[in-house]
C-alpha cells in the first residue's frame, strides 16, 4: 500500500477538499491530511480546532489519518517516509505556484513527487477564502462545507 499525504491550512474544510481526500485515499489505499500554519494567512479556527473538524468529516473515509506538524512539508514527508504527495489544482491560476512548490519540496527530499488531482468541476470555485469571505457577509455557506463546518464558521463569526 503507498500512503499519500494531502497538507493543507484548511481554514475551514470545504467540500472541494473533502473531494481531493476521498479521491486520493481511493487511489493510493491511505492518506494523511496533515494540517499547517500557512503564516501568510490570517486563520479563522486554531490548528487544533482544524485537525478537529478534518477528524470529524473524515471519519467515514477508509484509510484517512489527520496529522498536524510545523516546519517543512518535505522535512515531515522524509521523516515519516511517504513519497508522494498530493495537491488539488482548480484550474490555471493553480498550476504555477503548486509547480514551484512541487519543485521546491523535491530539493529538500528528492524522493518526494507531487501528484496533481484535478478539483472536481463542482468544487472549481469554491476556496477557503471565498468561504470565509462570504459567511463573513452573512452568506450562506452550507453548500460548500460539510455541515459542522458551517456550524463551526458561524459560531466563530458570531
Amino acid at each position: 500500500m503507498i500512503r499519500a499525504l494531502y497538507a493543507g491550512s484548511f481554514d475551514p474544510v470545504t467540500n472541494g477538499h473533502l473531494d481531493i481526500i476521498t479521491r486520493a485515499a481511493k487511489l493510493f489505499g491511505g492518506l494523511t491530511v496533515l494540517v499547517m500554519q500557512n503564516t501568510n494567512k490570517t486563520s479563522l479556527f486554531s490548528l487544533q480546532e482544524r485537525v478537529e473538524l478534518l477528524r470529524q468529516v473524515t471519519a467515514n473515509i477508509p484509510g484517512v489519518c489527520v496529522e498536524t506538524a510545523d516546519g517543512l512539508l518535505a522535512d515531515y514527508a522524509r521523516q515519516h517516509n511517504v513519497q508522494i504527495l498530493v495537491r488539488g489544482v482548480r484550474g490555471p491560476q493553480d498550476i504555477e505556484p503548486e509547480l514551484a512548490a512541487a519543485h521546491f519540496n523535491s530539493r529538500f527530499y528528492p524522493g518526494l513527487e507531487t501528484v496533481f488531482l484535478p478539483t472536481s468541476l463542482t468544487w472549481k470555485y469554491v476556496s477557503s477564502s471565498l468561504v470565509k469571505e462570504a459567511a463573513g457577509a452573512g452568506g450562506d455557506i452550507s453548500s460548500f462545507v460539510p455541515q459542522v463546518v458551517a456550524k463551526a464558521v458561524k459560531s466563530k463569526l458570531g
